[in-house]
């Protein structure tokens, strides 16, 4: 049975399995050459980072500005006026996604020895799609507005309905921003809002369409009436577009672990309980992308498939509830801004026992990050009956064959890049004369007088995209050059590392804040005199003298995962 563990413990023990999650071993403590001049010893007294919620108010514009200028996200094909619902990481915002699926695998493979990876094909035979279900009934309602040629998807529709329900008119809005709804009661309607009743789309009976105000528009009735949409890109295989040809883009990685199941458990000689991860794209043709990189046409999942005797289901989905939340932790998401939302019987699939969402409050309302399910034998079942291939499992020490249940953590790669962005972005107000950096606020234009203002990017170390940056004090002075660059090279091998020598030093942190790098190190004269650095905390902006030769092991300890307790 599962049971619960310290934070971060189950995260750095190679040995541990979910019935003992308990152990925990160092982070890797590799050395840099000799020639290099730094060493690893032991270090004591890292700066303290402590994790709590984003005091400053985000504002998403703000946000998409800074993730442009600085190299997170590009649109995609912008050249060309860019593809509604598609996007492209730039140089940091690659290494970001990349550090936070390296921290997934790590947690999910590296420090277990009961879960191994899959990386299953993006174009999979067309039976898996009428197995799991998509085929038929992967759809979304959709509707049209006549007039704006709009496209909505109806779910996310909601309305603000007159409470005596009589023949006045009702005004829809997208869903968190009923702000525009408000504006047209007032000039279309009764004029108080508070006399009106907010309900989702479709409660609306077809008959009152007509009467239904759109978002995007003043004109009553011309809101078409919902049809379902089927999510999945369909493509073909071969040089012939026919119907025996006919292929689609994958929804969701899981299908993959799923018919590959009986050929895991055979190679890996695990025994239940066990788990099988993979990571990778996937796709669905939603009907309105919306809120950045949120919700979009192209994604990469992060899914995990943990097989389980049937009855344990509810301990391990509360098991694996717990574990996903604290590696959120881990990656830099403080609880407070966290929650769960447990589905309601009357929200579960018909195959599920349980299911609850980690959500994160996002600049633009409370959204999902990740949904946990007890999906119990539904999906090897169906794979089973549509192929003809036993999925059942071979219990050796009790000599019987049964399907295993599963739970299924499944997260959006995407979603936690946005989410780790929204909660690192501050401006931040400095007093020019020292003292403690205050919030900004983000209208008003410039700080008051006696301060200078900074943007900061305060990302979890072990997932920014640089861990630190080297300067050599002047460009212009060959010693300090070299210096600079040896150092660099070395840090380089093991982490990623940003080499600048242009401008004042001061702007030059003021850059390194902007893009998140939590340490800056500087090559001055007394460098070449007595072999130490200067050392500086994104942070807290402070400073610290380090002898070159330990400069290795207090990166180490600044950057790397956190090893547990």
């Amino acid at each position: 049975m599962p049971r619960t563990t310290n934070l971060g413990a189950v995260y750095c023990n190679p040995n541990c399995r979910a019935e003992s999650p308990s152990g925990h071993v160092s982070h890797f403590q590799g050395e840099l050459s000799a020639s290099s001049g730094l060493t690893s010893p032991a270090l004591s007294g890292t700066i303290d980072r402590p994790m709590k919620p984003n005091d400053f108010k985000v504002r998403m514009d703000d946000l998409v500005s800074l993730c442009k200028r600085r190299g997170f996200i590009f649109q995609t094909s912008e050249i060309y006026g860019g593809l509604n619902g598609f996007w492209d990481y730039g140089p940091l915002g690659v290494q970001l996604k990349r550090n936070i699926k390296s921290a997934w695998w790590r947690a999910m493979t590296q420090c277990r020895d009961d879960i191994v990876g899959l990386d299953s094909s993006i174009i999979m035979h067309p039976r898996t799609w009428e197995a799991s279900g998509h085929t038929n009934n992967f759809k979304d309602p959709m509707c049209d507005c006549r007039e704006t040629k709009a496209r909505y998807r109806a779910d996310q529709v909601r309305v603000l309905r007159p409470k005596d329900d009589g023949e006045g008119l009702i005004f829809a809005f997208m869903e968190n921003d009923r702000g525009p709804a408000e504006k047209k009661i007032r000039k279309l309607g009764s004029g108080d809002a508070s006399n009106y009743e907010d309900l989702p789309l479709p409660e609306i009976a077809l008959e009152d369409y007509p009467r239904i105000v759109g978002p995007d528009t003043r004109t009553p009735g011309t809101l078409t009436e919902p049809r379902a949409f089927n999510l999945m890109f369909k493509t073909y295989v071969g040089p012939v577009e026919d119907h025996s040809a006919v292929a689609y883009l994958r929804p969701e990685t899981a299908q993959g672990i799923f018919s590959q199941f009986a050929n895991v458990t055979s190679v890996s000689r695990q025994k239940l309980p066990f788990g099988i991860a993979q990571i990778g794209k996937a796709f669905r043709n939603e009907i309105t992308p919306r809120n950045y990189t949120f919700r979009s046409r192209e994604f990469e999942q992060m899914e995990l498939e943990f097989f389980i005797r049937p009855g344990e289901d509810a301990s391990w989905h509360d098991y694996w509830v717990e574990e996903r939340i604290r590696w959120y932790g881990t990656v830099g998401l403080p609880e407070g801004r966290m929650h769960r939302e447990i589905h309601g019987e009357d929200e579960l699939a018909h195959y599920a026992s349980a299911c609850t969402d980690i959500v994160f409050d996002f600049p633009f309302g409370t959204q999902e990050l990740e949904g946990i399910a007890a999906r119990g034998d539904y999906d090897l079942k169906q794979h089973q009956t549509f192929s003809g291939k036993s999925m059942e499992y071979f219990d050796q020490e009790n000599n019987e064959r049964f399907l295993p249940h599963v739970i299924e953590p499944s997260a959006g790669v995407d979603r936690i890049a946005l989410a780790l962005l929204c909660e690192a972005y501050r401006m931040e107000w400095i007093p020019k004369d020292g003292g403690e950096a205050v919030t900004a606020d983000p209208d008003q234009k410039r700080p008051p007088e006696g301060f200078e203002q900074r943007t900061v990017m305060r990302v979890a170390p072990c997932v920014a995209p640089y861990k630190v940056a080297v300067f050599p004090l002047l460009k212009n002075k060959e010693p300090l050059v070299d210096k600079a660059r040896a150092i660099y090279g070395a840090l380089s091998r093991r982490w990623m590392s940003f080499y600048d020598e242009t401008g004042a030093i001061g702007r030059r942190y003021r850059r390194q804040d902007e893009i998140g790098t939590p340490l800056c190190v500087t090559v001055d004269f007394d460098t070449l005199d007595d072999d130490t650095v200067t050392v500086r905390d994104r942070d807290s902006m402070k400073q610290i003298r380090i002898p070159v030769a330990e400069l290795e092991a207090y990166v180490a300890d600044q950057v790397e995962f956190p090893s547990g307790e």
